[in-house]
C-alpha cells in the first residue's frame, strides 16, 4: 500500500513542545484526523484536508483514518499530549486488530509527544522523580470497581499517582471518591498538584495538601498528581510557589 498513517502527539498545548519529528509528520500529511480542538491546533495550509470529530468516537475515527490511508492518503491522526497515553494510538491498533485485514499491511507510525503528567511535573519540580504510576479516572471504558482497585493498589505500593480524566459533568463524584481512598493511607500533608491546561494561555497550577484538596478545584482539563509518602515540598522566599519533588531513594538515605 502507498498510504501512510502516523499517530502524532501534539504535546500539552504550547507549540514549543511539539517535537521536530512530529512537525515533520504533520508537514507530510495530506489529511489530518482527530478530535476537533486538536485538529484546530494544526496550522492550515493549501491542500491539507481536515477531518474533525467528537471526543467519544475514537474507534470510528480510527477506522476512518485507516480507510483513508488504505486509499493512498498520508494521514496524521492527532492527539494532545502523547498519543500512546490514554489517547488515539491504542484506538488505532484496536481497529487494526479487529478490522479490515488489509489494514495490517499499512505503514503505521507513532510520533510521541510530551504527555500532561510530564508537563505538569516540570512546572513544579520533580514530583515523579521516584516510582510513579498513571491512571485514568474515567469509567467510560472500564468499570469503576476496577479503577478503585487499581488506585488502592497504587496507594498501598506508595507510588506517586498521576490522574488523567479526573472529573467531568457526567462524573462529578469520582475525584472526590479517589481523594478519600488516598486519604485512608496517605498523610494529610501529602502534596496534591492540580495542573490545569498546562502549556496553554489559561494554565493554572495549584499545590494543595491532601487534607484541604477538593474535587471542585479540578475540571476535565486538569491533571492531578498525588505525592507519595516520600514526596517533599521545598519552601521558597517571598511567597514563591514551593518546589515539589519525590526523592529517587526510598527510606533513610545511605
Amino acid at each position: 500500500m502507498t498510504g501512510l498513517l502516523t499517530i502524532v502527539g501534539l504535546g500539552p498545548g504550547d507549540p514549543r513542545y511539539l517535537t521536530p519529528s512530529a512537525s515533520d509528520a504533520l508537514a507530510l500529511a495530506t489529511d489530518i484526523v482527530g478530535y476537533g480542538p486538536y485538529v484546530d491546533r494544526v496550522p492550515e495550509r493549501p491542500g491539507l484536508r481536515r477531518h474533525a470529530s467528537d471526543n467519544r468516537v475514537e474507534l470510528d475515527r480510527a477506522r476512518f483514518a485507516l480507510d483513508l490511508a488504505a486509499k493512498g492518503a498520508r494521514v496524521a491522526v492527532v492527539s494532545g499530549g502523547d498519543p500512546g497515553v490514554f489517547a488515539m494510538a491504542a484506538a488505532v491498533f484496536e481497529a487494526v486488530e479487529n478490522g479490515d485485514p488489509k489494514w495490517r499491511g499499512l505503514d503505521i507510525r507513532v510520533e510521541p509527544g510530551i504527555t500532561a503528567m510530564l508537563a505538569a511535573a516540570a512546572r513544579v519540580g520533580a514530583p515523579l522523580g521516584g516510582d510513579f504510576c498513571a491512571m485514568s479516572l474515567s469509567d467510560n471504558l472500564k468499570p469503576w470497581d476496577v479503577v478503585e482497585a487499581r488506585l488502592r493498589a497504587a496507594v498501598a505500593a506508595d507510588f506517586a499517582v498521576a490522574l488523567y480524566n479526573p472529573i467531568s459533568s457526567a462524573r462529578p463524584w469520582q475525584l472526590g471518591a479517589a481523594f478519600k481512598i488516598v486519604a485512608e493511607t496517605r498523610g494529610p500533608d501529602t502534596p496534591v498538584i492540580l495542573a490545569r491546561a498546562v502549556g496553554r494561555p489559561d494554565e493554572r497550577i495549584r499545590i494543595v495538601p491532601l487534607a484541604e484538596v477538593e474535587a471542585s478545584m479540578a475540571d476535565m482539563s486538569t491533571l492531578v498528581i498525588i505525592g507519595a509518602s516520600t514526596t517533599r515540598l521545598i519552601e521558597r522566599p517571598d511567597g514563591e510557589t514551593p518546589y515539589v519533588y519525590t526523592p529517587r531513594f526510598y527510606g533513610e538515605r545511605p
